[in-house]
């Protein structure tokens, strides 16, 4: 009977003693035993995750803009406003740790826009709330991170 013997590599049986490896191998040069392939695949990623995070906080004040403007129920306006406050805040955060992220900004607008207006409708739909299917306002980066739209 042949046995066979499944080895992991340090990536996958503990990551954190590989990125500790990874880092020290990195800092003395010693590129010839370097995991490459794991290294580029964890580059990328961090790339991913920083879209993703623009895209999440983006979705969430689209919605809580939506709702704000849309939705006329005045005890609710605070609370919305302080969402609406707090993701333009983590959303510049962003965006100043990795500035390029802009230039995608037309792209995760276009994207998000149509997710968060599909879930607004779906909580309000029994309540007779109408939402425009385009966004009526300015798009821009900055108008969508400054401007009080329903003032």
């Amino acid at each position: 009977m042949t046995q066979i013997i499944e080895r992991k590599s340090l990536y996958d049986s503990d990551y954190l003693m590989w990125t500790e490896e990874t880092i020290a191998k990195l800092k003395a040069r010693d590129f010839e035993l370097l995991d490459f392939e794991n290294l580029i695949e964890e580059i990328e990623s961090l790339g991913k995750s920083e879209k993703r995070e623009v895209r999440n906080r983006l979705k969430i004040l689209l919605e809580q803009l939506i709702k704000r403007i849309y939705v006329d129920m005045p005890d609710c306006f605070k609370g919305w406003e302080n969402t609406i406050r707090e993701q333009r805040s983590q959303i510049k955060l962003e965006l100043l740790d990795s500035p390029s992220l802009k230039r995608l900004w037309d792209q995760f607008f276009a994207v998000v826009w149509v997710i968060a207006l599909e879930k607004v409708r779906s909580e309000y739909k029994s309540q007779g709330f109408s939402f425009p299917d385009t966004w009526q306002y300015q798009t821009d980066l900055d108008s969508i991170l400054n401007i009080d739209f329903w003032e």
